[in-house]
């Protein structure tokens, strides 16, 4: 018989959208903000497809107004923003420019104002393009800097923001940007990525103790793009070269974090790249978070490949799945994800920080756009989170990504995951039917069963 039930969340779940700075804000030369490192990759003939930047993007910077109403028309009770480093502090440290920290002054005003909690990361991959001319996240003095810029930030806003994420996913910060070049600052260098992994989460919680100097209520959190790990086959080949490339995508951000050390496997395989570290700088990450929140897209299904770099283990999409514009759609990977951490790690709290998908979706003759994919994909992804928490995960609230189509970092313009429709060239929104869905299910704090 066909199961008509509901599947409804706890009381009190956190249910909002994500953004960062870059991507949505625009307004890259405006009222003293100063460049970041992604001004200049979008500018590096090569990077970013067919060479677009983050200049206008979604023009929140002057159109949050309406942005937040339609957060507060949705019914949505928390945003997960960024503020931008450059825009607060021009040369990543030193002077502060005050018209920076009026603006999101003003959007946690508003925010608030519309019942709508505000969840603040303070970097979302915006580096200022001064420190990076410094050395970047590999050069430890970035540590005291990030750690300065959290208090500045803190101070104007700590006695209205609870919830404070100081990182948005370090592996890709890291990764990304030191090891394979694919995002800002785009170098290739495995010694300065391991640097970069260390001084990031490192940084992470000196900014959490200088956030609760300011703010003793604080909650501090950080937003981590961990993956469930599947081996190809069953072959013993495979089955190790999963478990090394758990290693490096999951155990060596969270096992700092939630057991002090990093694990013994990726210092064997990766030892003579490791910086020099004091041993009290695990004291330092390992204190720092009160909540954990997790950033789910898809699984990584992983085959040995000895001609893989640096751990010989190579990500495969296997055949005849289902796909999104940029990975496989697999629901059942967010539950085995959060069950694992539970398991493993034991956090007080959870909060899934990111989960979406893009697909091509565009306005139909009526004006509405018809993102059936989106639903279907969320919709799914909830039943799985739902499904957590009945089993014991700590799953306190849901945010999709994201709020508004936006900046894809080196997709451009050309993936779209909001549950608004932006017309980049008008920047008129458009509340997507996933959208509206999603605001149904927000106002019944729950979901017809799958």
């Amino acid at each position: 018989m066909h199961d008509t039930g509901f599947l409804r969340f706890p009381d009190g779940f956190v249910w909002g959208t994500a953004a960062s700075s870059y991507q949505v804000e625009g307004a890259w030369n405006e009222a003293g903000r100063g460049l970041s490192i992604w001004d200049i990759f979008c500018r590096t003939p090569g990077k970013v497809w067919r060479g677009e930047t983050g200049d206008v993007a979604a023009d929140h910077y002057h159109r949050w107004p309406e942005d937040i109403q339609i957060m507060a028309d949705l019914g949505l009770n928390a945003y997960r923003f960024s503020t931008a480093w450059p825009r607060i502090l021009p040369e990543g440290s030193g002077r502060v420019n005050p018209a920076g920290l009026d603006f999101y002054d003003r959007l946690v005003d508003a925010l608030l104002a519309k019942g709508i909690t505000p969840y603040v990361c303070l970097y979302h991959w915006d580096l200022p393009q001064a420190l990076q001319d410094a050395g970047g996240w590999p050069n430890r003095d970035i540590v005291k800097h990030f750690s300065d810029y959290a208090r500045v930030v803190a101070q104007r806003l700590g006695d209205r923001v609870v919830n404070w994420l100081p990182h948005n996913e370090p592996f890709v910060a890291a990764v990304l940007g030191y090891l394979t070049g694919e995002h800002a600052p785009g170098l290739q260098d495995p010694a300065a990525a391991l640097a970069a992994v260390h001084h990031l989460l490192l940084s992470h919680g000196y900014a959490a103790e200088a956030i609760r100097e300011v703010v003793p209520t604080a909650r501090i959190g950080i937003a981590a793009n961990v993956s469930p790990i599947y081996p190809a086959s069953d072959s013993d080949e495979d089955q190790q070269a999963a478990a090394r490339y758990d290693m490096i995508v999951n155990h060596l951000f969270l096992d700092p974090l939630f057991l002090g050390h990093y694990p013994t496997g990726i210092t064997d395989m990766l030892g003579p790249l490791f910086p020099e570290m004091p041993t009290e700088d695990m004291q330092h990450i390992a204190s720092s978070l009160d909540w954990i929140g997790i950033n789910y897209y898809s699984r990584s299904v992983i085959k040995n490949d000895p001609s893989a770099f640096l751990i010989g283990a190579m990500q495969v999409q296997p055949v005849g799945n289902d796909y999104s514009g940029m990975w496989e759609i697999y629901p059942d990977g967010m539950y085995d994800l959060l069950m694992r951490i539970q398991h493993d790690y034991h956090p007080a709290e959870m909060l899934v920080t990111e989960n979406g998908i893009c697909v091509p979706d565009g306005l139909d003759f009526d004006g509405r756009v018809r993102d059936i994919r989106r639903t279907a994909y969320l919709h799914d992804h909830l039943a799985q989170v739902h499904r957590a928490i009945r089993d014991g995960a700590s799953v306190r609230g849901y945010f999709v990504w994201s709020l508004l189509d936006n900046f894809e970092w080196a997709y451009g313009y050309s993936k779209r995951f909001g549950l608004v429709y932006v017309d980049f060239d008008t920047q008129q929104r458009t509340v997507k039917d996933s959208g509206r869905w999603f605001a149904q299910v927000v106002k019944e704090n729950g979901l017809a069963r799958p």
